[in-house]
């Protein structure tokens, strides 16, 4: 009855081992050079201040909306894919299922194109 599924916890068997001997040998075989430019915080390319801020400082709000615009079209695909996949089996269906998918992001898109969110000035 759970034969089949013995190859599946073999492999997260397997995987969480590899993960916790990664985990625990790291420190010991891994490198020890540090040095004060690692220890520095690094934010997004922007060079800190030589005088210490209050509360860490504050972000552009454009590297969070690229961020956001990132997230929405990297969703699109995981979408767009199975349906590429399985384009034949679903038919018509499918099809305008997929297109007001695209127009709906496509949507998205021209408002975001619109308000400016994609300039970098």
């Amino acid at each position: 009855m759970l034969q089949p599924y013995v190859p599946l916890v073999l492999m997260f068997a397997l995987a969480a081992a590899f993960a916790l001997f990664s985990v625990t040998v790291a420190p010991f075989v891994g490198p020890r050079r540090y040095n004060r430019a690692k220890l520095d915080a690094y934010e997004c390319g922007i060079e800190p201040s030589p005088q210490p801020v209050v509360g860490g400082g504050r972000m552009p709000v454009a590297y969070y909306v690229t961020a956001m615009l990132f997230i929405l079209f990297d969703i699109e695909m995981v979408f767009l894919y199975p349906f590429a996949v399985s384009a034949d089996a679903l038919g018509l269906f499918g099809l305008v299922e997929i297109a007001l998918f695209v127009i709906t992001v496509g949507f998205a898109y021209a408002y975001v194109w619109r308000r400016g969110g994609l300039d970098w000035n």
